[in-house]
């Protein structure tokens, strides 16, 4: 069976390609980001899963009077197998800006295929991996295989934007069950060798430190905000680090990380003491640290500094998610998984691990839904000349469905 199943996805890869190239035809930019939205994206995949002969799909729209159509639109395509528990693909509609359009060798929405390669935006992130799912269901819809497990293939909206119009709102909506299996395949790599069950908590921290701005040649007249935020900015690297030194080598690094980042610029001139500083840092927190751990050590650095340089410092966060517990290794959908991959990558020891955070498998684990993360990508995800690998998009296609057959 695999042989005659790896033919017939091979056999598929022109209809494959042309899919893919008509999604890339179609920008489907969140509003937030001056685009539209998915409306007609779903439009085409609705009118290409009639052309494939798949019946039961449901659209889970949340109204977006700022997107074309005034909603935000997610496809849910079913398909029935030999048992009632549901496999669950979940690949998302929406893309990045094109950017800096100079940057491009091609009109990033006109697809181009060269070198066994399509170009264009959304191509791999995450054209590719919805293209290969749905070709995975049609090479065993051709043959005439039951599949294991039903499968669910979800096309979701705003991934690119936080997910409140997409993942959230479906699980809000409760199509998904703790038992059911489920892998988003919106983060891979090239060799396709790591599956990712887990995340670390984020923390991005912008502080911001007032004093008084005086002229250079009088600085007892002021209250330097440079010289405030500097030591404040050292006191939390050395204080953070001090205080949560556990490792954890299911990640990579495998310490939580505290990292002074952005500085914002102050003042225009060499001659003023500046008044106002603003500063960040991006915190990376292994899940067994609780983040109001965290923000006590903050807490009492930020007292200290107030105190000793008489400035005022407020905070906020621009992100602060306190990490899920991680999917279980031994979980069906890692071990269906690590199954499917053997069987195309033959001799492959793919590394099952964690990540910094900011995957799509979070919103599913802290409902309580196992999942996994992974994919074979080429790593230009946002970038100009934005591509995939075709063979890759094969392969995809050949482990998801091979997860179908819950071989």
């Amino acid at each position: 069976m695999k042989e005659k199943l790896f033919a017939k996805i091979e056999e598929l890869e022109p209809k494959m390609v042309q899919t893919l190239c008509g999604l890339v035809a179609i920008p489907a930019i969140g509003p937030a980001d001056g685009g539209d939205g998915e409306f007609h994206k779903a439009e085409y995949l609705i009118k290409k899963l009639k052309e494939l002969g798949f019946s039961d799909v449901s659209t889970y729209a949340l109204p977006d009077p700022k997107a074309a159509g005034g909603e935000r639109p997610n496809l849910v395509v079913r398909f029935p197998g030999k048992t009632k528990r549901r496999l669950w693909i979940v690949a998302h509609m929406d893309v990045v800006p094109e950017g800096e359009r100079s940057l491009w060798h091609t009109d990033p929405f006109k697809a181009e295929v060269k070198d066994g390669r399509v170009y264009g935006r959304g191509s791999n992130d995450n054209g590719q991996e919805l293209v290969a799912s749905l070709y995975a269901l049609r090479a065993l819809k051709e043959l005439g295989v039951t599949p294991e497990y039903e499968v669910c293939l979800a096309f979701v909206a705003d991934e690119e934007l936080g997910s409140e119009y997409g993942i959230c709102h479906l699980l809000k909506k409760g199509l998904f069950a703790e038992d059911d299996l489920v892998i988003v395949p919106d983060m891979g790599t090239e060799n396709g060798d790591f599956v990712e069950i887990a995340e670390k908590s984020i923390c991005w921290m912008e502080f911001t430190v007032e004093g008084k701005q005086v002229h250079g040649s009088t600085p007892h007249l002021g209250v330097n905000a440079c010289r405030a935020a500097n030591a404040l900015s050292v006191a939390l690297d050395e204080a953070l680090h001090a205080a949560f030194p556990e490792r954890d080598n299911l990640f990579d690094p495998p310490e939580s990380t505290f990292e002074p980042t952005r500085r914002r610029a102050n003042v225009a001139n060499v001659n003023t003491v500046p008044g106002l500083e603003v500063f960040s840092f991006d915190c990376r927190v292994l899940p067994s640290v609780p983040l109001e751990e965290v923000l006590k050590i903050v807490d009492a650095e930020t007292k200290k500094t107030e105190e000793k340089y008489k400035v005022k410092i407020t905070r906020r966060f621009p992100q602060k998610e306190q990490a899920a517990a991680p999917t279980a290794e031994d979980a069906p959908v890692v071990r269906t998984l690590l199954a499917a991959l053997a069987e195309v990558y033959p001799g492959m020891k793919p590394k099952v691990g964690g990540v910094g955070g900011g995957t799509c498998g979070a919103f599913f684990r802290r409902a309580g839904i196992p999942a996994v993360v992974w994919g074979q990508e080429v790593d230009c995800a946002h970038m100009p000349n934005e591509h995939i690998e075709i063979a890759h998009m094969l392969n995809e296609a050949k482990v998801f469905a091979l997860m179908m057959l819950g071989k």
